[in-house]
């Protein structure tokens, strides 16, 4: 739970944080007379003859709706004659402030605030809902600030032990009443706007688990346990039939702390939790498309090693079955054979065998070599970046040529004399694989784009590492010795 004061103290700030998840919390206008179009009037005092525009969250990004022109009394009008799509909106004024509005079922209200503090005078006639929203704020940036002020207090007392038991106790208290509010919250505006974007919010309550007497290390199996539970109860509060969370900064925000500091990052644990968000849009084209979207782009952008496959999956499952209608051909026939290019080279998949010519003028074959552990590595004598990184992977295969490791270096030009001679030159005594014809296809089934490119083979010529930097090499390696023995 500590996490959980921290994280809602740190998202709040009405002055910076375009992402501030607390600056949504509005109060839902019941009972007035809701009429088609937006007219939204907006009086600001000390501040004429500016630009003020409309803009909304999709995302993580935000973008223009509308704009108008303050005259000299400081007023100016949004005004559409279809409704705005509902969500949180931001009134963007000059020198980069804002205020974030909820716009739900009542387009209609008026806006009036002083330029020089536009939050403390901030007040809104027509719509309940905002009006609640700024005392909202109020009341919950109170409560963050307490709530810091006993985390820094902790902080400084850590040396303590008796101030930590009494700081901890009023730590506990105040999370829960924090927790209370928001459930209040809720409770009060069931089923609204303000009650789906609170519950959004909310962190999943975790329950103690009872270890039976005598298990083996009980508190990692009481982690363990924890762990998962919150794994997959995450998105509990995420209503994925919703869609006026795509006008928020919370879906995206709740996605991506999933996907990067929840689920383990293996290709197959990954894999299991996408199915199971995908679930949860079926029947919903727009939260389909946006999630599909989201996850694409994240792991299509991961630089996480083995993060390619998940990239294939999706591509596999959504955009080239069809089920992706919002992409165009070109899109799919390029992605296609983005795809095709990885098929053959993924994390636990089983290496290609190449068999080719050598510089000592024999055939090789990357099947024959019987120790541990194989590096594989494309290269070219007058790249740049190969002249840095060769020397380096000599200098780490001369202290452990005899411990396990061999390489299997793949020239990836046709330049025979400068290969030769840069061979000789630097004393390059591992497998030396020449194929300037690429009748292995070598860089068809490893996805050789660019040079240097480093493989890590298992005994069994199975794929455990890729595009491994030359520097990661001895700690992957002892990691998977220790681990993976």
């Amino acid at each position: 739970m500590t996490k959980f004061v921290t994280n809602f103290y740190t998202s709040f700030s009405m002055k910076k944080s375009v992402l501030g998840f607390f600056l949504i919390l509005f109060s839902f206008s019941a009972g007035c007379q809701v009429k088609s179009g937006y007219d939204i009037s907006l009086i600001v005092s000390g501040l004429k003859d500016s630009t003020i525009f409309l803009a909304y969250h999709y995302g993580d990004k935000q973008y223009l709706r509308d704009s108008t022109v303050l005259d000299n009394n400081g007023h100016g009008i949004f005004k559409g004659a279809e409704n705005l799509p509902q969500g949180i909106y931001m009134v963007v004024l000059p020198g980069e402030k804002y205020f974030e509005i909820l716009i739900s079922d009542d387009q209609q209200f008026i806006i009036t605030c002083s330029y020089s503090d536009f939050f403390n005078t901030l007040k809104f006639v027509g719509s309940d809902e905002n009006s609640y929203f700024v005392q909202y704020q109020k009341k919950w940036g109170a409560m963050q600030q307490q709530a810091t002020g006993i985390g820094r207090r902790i902080q400084m007392n850590k040396q303590n032990s008796d101030s930590l038991k009494i700081l901890a106790q009023k730590q506990k208290l105040k999370e829960q009443e924090m927790k209370a509010y928001l459930n209040e919250v809720i409770s009060e505006n069931d089923h609204n706007l303000l009650s789906v974007l609170v519950k959004s919010m909310l962190p999943i309550t975790v329950p103690e688990f009872t270890i039976p007497a005598g298990t083996n290390n009980p508190d990692s199996v009481k982690w363990v346990m924890k762990y998962n539970y919150n794994q997959d109860h995450f998105f509990d509060n995420i209503d994925f039939t919703d869609e006026r969370l795509l006008r928020t900064p919370l879906l995206y925000a709740r996605l991506d702390a999933f996907f990067t500091n929840v689920v383990l990052q293996s290709a197959d644990s990954i894999d299991k939790e996408i199915d199971k968000v995908i679930q949860k849009c079926q029947g919903h084209y727009k939260m389909f498309q946006f999630v599909s979207v989201y996850l694409f782009n994240h792991f299509r952008e991961s630089e996480i090693m083995g993060h390619d496959a998940v990239m294939v999956k999706l591509a596999d499952d959504i955009y080239l079955s069809g089920k992706a209608d919002w992409v165009s051909k070109e899109f799919k026939d390029d992605l296609r054979k983005q795809v095709e290019l990885l098929r053959h080279n993924l994390i636990g998949m089983k290496a290609e065998n190449l068999v080719m010519d050598s510089y000592k003028g024999i055939f090789v074959s990357l099947y024959d070599i019987e120790k541990p552990f194989t590096i594989l590595y494309f290269w070219e004598p007058n790249c740049g970046h190969c002249q840095e990184a060769t020397p380096k992977l000599k200098a780490y295969y001369d202290k452990a040529k005899n411990n396990g490791i061999e390489i299997f270096a793949v020239c990836t030009t046709s330049n025979k004399p400068a290969w030769t001679k840069y061979i000789e030159d630097n004393g390059l005594t591992w497998i030396n694989g020449w194929d300037p014809e690429r009748s292995t296809h070598f860089d068809y089934f490893y996805n050789v784009q660019s040079t240097p490119m480093t493989y890590i083979l298992d005994r069994n010529k199975k794929i455990i590492a890729k595009k491994i930097s030359i520097e990661d090499i001895p700690l992957f390696i002892e990691n998977y010795r220790k681990y993976f023995k």
